[in-house]
């Protein structure tokens, strides 16, 4: 395997999880907080949704503002427009990652360590509402 193909691999590794509890958590729990001081199950996923279209654009080379730190809210307010967006932006990363994933190397382990530590925070979500992650049936 390429380094290239490794790092495809774990991308979708950890995209392909994120995936699933966005599709799977219900949509009238998208709200929920585990405490009122840190983000929605809906803003943590809008949240990871841009950074995947942050690395997207730097792979692209276009100097993309990281100051946002999640999509807007008004533009994706509901489960449906965050699961597409979350799909829309790994799709322009694994498009960027088969053109110039060794150049990106760092960024992308980066980025799939961020994932992967927001993914462990929305399986705590699921059990916090007496919900199985997909990956724990």
């Amino acid at each position: 395997m390429t380094t290239s193909d490794i790092l495809l691999a774990r991308w979708t590794d950890i995209s392909d999880r994120l995936h699933a509890v966005a599709r799977e958590f219900p949509a009238d729990k998208y709200e929920f907080r585990p405490t009122p001081e840190v983000r929605s199950f809906a803003d943590q996923l809008r949240h990871v949704a841009f950074w995947s279209g942050h690395l997207a654009a730097t792979m692209r080379n276009e100097n993309p503002d990281g100051a946002a730190n999640a999509l807007p809210a008004d533009k994706y307010p509901s489960k449906n427009a965050i699961v597409r967006a979350l799909h829309e932006t790994d799709e322009e990363v694994r498009v960027a990652l088969a053109k110039n994933g060794v150049a990106s190397a760092d960024a992308v382990m980066s980025f799939i360590e961020h994932h992967g530590e927001h993914y462990g925070q929305l399986v705590i979500y699921y059990r916090m509402n007496g919900l199985v992650p997909p990956a724990s049936r």
